[in-house]
């Protein structure tokens, strides 16, 4: 059965949707079978990953307002062992839509379900924002990761995330557990990056993943490709720091 992994911070530009990517495509080059799942309506994670996203016939949209199945929404094959259910803007609208629907909290889940036994990881790139389609993601998760950005206020912010995943826990997802922080952007020229290191570490009390990956030139550019970074550049810091990253999350399933 696939573990499926929300990748979660309502705060915007702390490397989100670039773990979600680059997380996704090193686990697929380590044999690992991989669908990422794409929730965020700006459509990123789709484009990273080669997709266009207004050419797809069917997106995550479709799916949640049940106009499609979740065979139809499948990209299969983007690169080597790595599938998407794609998205474009019209995800912005779901919201609204899913206002009178019973069990909206589960319409993500009720067709992951369906396919997860086909894949080793399933990878969701979440909003940045607390919303609905927020919290379908967490009902459909086992763990939530979550980058913190190495900046002033990386901690801002992070306890309201982890109050709403206690709270998805104790009303929707009994399942759902925290997976861990994943710093990124973390400049090694700077004071200021060790210590929100050395902060987060003293007032965190969760799993804080080894790996740390780096502000790279060569990350910031592979999206404009469609290309993760193991992809666009494998000898990169980055692709290395993604690759480290993918074995510490294989590792960290196959001890518990």
């Amino acid at each position: 059965m696939g573990r499926i992994i929300a990748i979660a911070n309502q705060k915007g530009g702390v490397g989100k949707t670039t773990t979600a990517i680059n997380l996704s495509s090193c686990l697929a080059a380590k044999e690992k079978k991989v669908l990422a799942v794409d929730m965020d309506p700006q459509g990123n994670m789709t484009s990273g990953l080669s997709v266009d996203k207004e050419s797809v016939d069917y997106t995550i949209y479709d799916l949640i307002i049940g106009e499609a199945n979740i065979e139809q929404a499948l990209c299969k094959n983007v690169f080597n062992n790595l599938d998407i259910i794609p998205t474009n803007i019209d995800l912005s609208g779901a919201e609204i839509e899913l206002l009178d629907i019973e069990n909206k909290e589960y319409i993500l889940k009720k067709e992951v379900d369906k396919i997860r036994d086909n894949y080793d990881f399933v990878i969701i790139d979440c909003p940045p924002s607390l919303s609905m389609l927020t919290i379908n993601a967490m009902t459909t998760a086992d763990t939530v990761l979550v980058p913190i950005q190495c900046e002033y206020y990386a901690l801002e912010g992070l306890s309201q995330l982890i109050k709403t995943i206690e709270l998805v826990k104790n009303r929707l997802n009994d399942r759902l557990e925290m997976e861990g922080v994943v710093f990124t952007m973390y400049d090694a020229r700077t004071n200021l990056s060790l210590q929100v290191v050395e902060n987060v570490k003293e007032n965190l009390n969760q799993n804080i993943y080894k790996t740390i990956i780096p502000r790279n030139i060569r990350l910031a550019e592979a999206p404009s490709h469609g290309l993760p970074i193991n992809y666009y550049d494998p000898k990169s810091t980055g692709a290395e720091s993604y690759m480290l990253l993918a074995d510490e999350v294989i590792r960290k399933g196959v001890n518990e």
